[in-house]
């Protein structure tokens, strides 16, 4: 805000890089002169007439609102160049001229940030003249300015400049593992060179497994890879790049040693975790965990586990099939007890089975004539009871014999029919 500050006169000077978006000057005794024709113009584009009283006093101390301010030569500059797109080949020169216009007359500048390559000007003449000597390939992109200013104000052109190259292979290195091997290099050239690939002297055909891959793109300067996949000591060996334009070539070459042949001995194969992302946890597990690798003492405990369960299997299969057995055996001969057989006594010698054998004959001897009764109360006069025990005769086996019986149950015989079975027993033994 510089209002009411008595000015007669403002320059731009101390405004032109601040980028003003207002300015208030109202109530100053401006004086009607080419150094305030910058801020009509600015009033035209930036104020609000209506809120500024803005005015300046001519030679004949009149008041002239500045909107209406008429001052001969008196005009903004201009500048205009001859050429806004410069090519030129490297090594070679090239002329740039900047025609301006504007009263008064405009100082000329050139703004030549970063340039390398050796250059002369000549502002005295209209057009001033920038001229760049033995161009280098490392001003290709560069923009070239030509600035006009006089009091009133300023104004600028700019144009490209274009260094067309040979290829020159700036960075080469041996392949490193990233999510696919790569053989990394930096190229620069213009127009934008082919690349070939050579392996072992020969042309290298790629393919999806192995090819080129530019990353970044810098001006004149390519920044990429030789990408391969999954590469095996097969893939080992001199890989050489060649870049080529109309402009000339360049190559350079470059060991590389991916994986070691297996069985040389001279190291382990190599196998960098950039693979990791072609398998799961689940597939591999955890590869720089040592403690889920299995080793040689680790198998042989689990065939020993193997080999006992098998025997524990088999173990009790054998039990409980000898189980079965007795169950079938006892069932087999325990049936006889509804006849009321006991065994009394004990065959010194004679396993359980010959026990049973034996009062199987005691019974086919005796025959169905035996009457069945209880031990203590027989009705049966067959029984041959002496002092309450049973005494058989020396034909029925001896001292120890069976008796079939029920408790309490009489039974009344019948002597023929006893008498048939008997004499068919005897016929039959």
């Amino acid at each position: 805000n510089l209002s009411r500050n008595k000015l007669s006169s403002l320059s731009k000077k101390p405004f032109s890089h601040l980028g003003l978006s207002d300015l208030i000057l109202g109530d100053n005794p401006f004086k009607c002169s080419c150094e305030i024709m910058w801020i009509k113009k600015f009033q035209e584009t930036k104020f609000y007439t209506e809120t500024q009283d803005l005015y300046c006093i001519d030679d004949n101390n009149k008041r002239t609102a500045l909107l209406d301010m008429k001052i001969p030569n008196c005009d903004l500059p201009s500048a205009n160049l001859s050429n806004y797109n410069i090519t030129v080949v490297e090594g070679k020169s090239v002329t740039l001229y900047c025609d301006t216009t504007g009263g008064p007359p405009p100082n000329v500048s050139w703004v030549l940030t970063n340039l390398v390559s050796n250059h002369e000007s000549d502002t005295s003449k209209n057009p001033a003249s920038l001229t760049i000597k033995n161009v280098s390939s490392m001003d290709s992109g560069l923009w070239i300015s030509c600035v006009a200013e006089n009091i009133v104000g300023e104004d600028q052109a700019s144009a490209e400049l274009t260094v067309l190259f040979a290829p020159n292979i700036t960075f080469i290195e041996s392949p490193t593992p990233d999510h696919h091997w790569c053989i990394p290099f930096t190229v620069k050239g213009n127009p934008k060179p082919t690349l070939q690939w050579f392996y072992e002297g020969a042309i290298l055909n790629e393919s999806e497994y192995i090819c080129t891959k530019i990353h970044v793109i810098n001006q004149s300067e390519y920044h990429g890879c030789l990408q391969l996949d999954n590469p095996t000591h097969l893939n080992n060996g001199a890989y050489t790049l060649l870049a080529k334009n109309e402009y000339g070539e360049d190559e350079k070459r470059v060991d590389a040693h991916f994986m070691s042949v297996p069985g040389d001995g001279d190291g382990p194969i190599v196998d960098p975790d950039v693979y990791e992302y072609e398998t799961t946890p689940n597939d591999l597990g955890d590869t720089t965990n040592n403690s889920n690798q299995i080793t040689s003492t680790d198998v042989s405990n689990k065939e020993n586990e193997d080999s006992i369960t098998v025997y524990v299997v088999v173990g009790i299969a054998a039990l409980v099939c000898t189980g079965l057995v007795i169950m079938l055996v006892i069932l087999k001969f325990g049936r006889h007890s509804k006849f009321g057989m006991k065994v009394h006594g004990e065959v010194k010698g004679v396993g359980l089975v010959d026990q049973i054998w034996l009062s199987l004959q005691d019974f086919d001897n005796e025959g169905p004539s035996s009457v069945i009764s209880n031990d203590d109360d027989s009705a049966s006069p067959l029984h041959h009871i002496s002092n309450g025990s049973n005494t058989p005769s020396s034909s029925e086996g001896g001292p120890d014999t069976v008796i079939i019986g029920m408790t309490k149950i009489p039974v009344i015989e019948n002597p023929q029919y006893f008498g048939i079975t008997n004499n068919q027993l005897k016929t039959d033994t």
